[in-house]
């Protein structure tokens, strides 16, 4: 069964920051594109960022560039994205996600394997 998990989410004030994680199972994670998503209840599901399956071509939403920082180390079969001087507006649960091709798209109807999310919330 293919599926995507991700680790690290949690509660942090602002200001500070966390590192998710994202891992599959059921497939190699290195030959696929990777996104992350957020989604607030009610509201749409947000583009956060993505890379390409070698690392080396990444996007960024603009609320989060300068911020947060994509990455992978494929030996791990890991991608990460590294959030830092978080607000309370990136609360949200956090999705990774997976698709074959890339095309910096941050539309999430692009991707096709999803994890079921890991609760961030900024608070003080």
């Amino acid at each position: 069964q293919w599926q995507l998990v991700e680790f690290g989410g949690g509660l942090v004030q602002p200001g500070g920051s966390l590192r998710l994680s994202c891992r599959a199972s059921g497939f190699s994670l290195d030959y696929y594109v990777v996104g992350w998503f957020r989604q607030v209840p009610g509201k749409e599901r947000e583009g956060v960022s993505c890379i390409s399956s070698w690392g080396g071509d990444t996007n960024y939403a603009d609320s989060v560039k300068g911020r947060f920082t994509i990455s992978r180390d494929n030996a791990k079969k890991t991608v990460y994205l590294e959030m830092n001087s978080l607000k309370p507006e990136d609360t949200a649960v956090y999705y990774c996600a997976a698709t074959q091709y890339y095309s910096g798209s941050l539309a999430s109807k692009e991707y096709e394997y999803w994890g079921q999310g890991t609760q961030v919330t900024v608070s003080s």
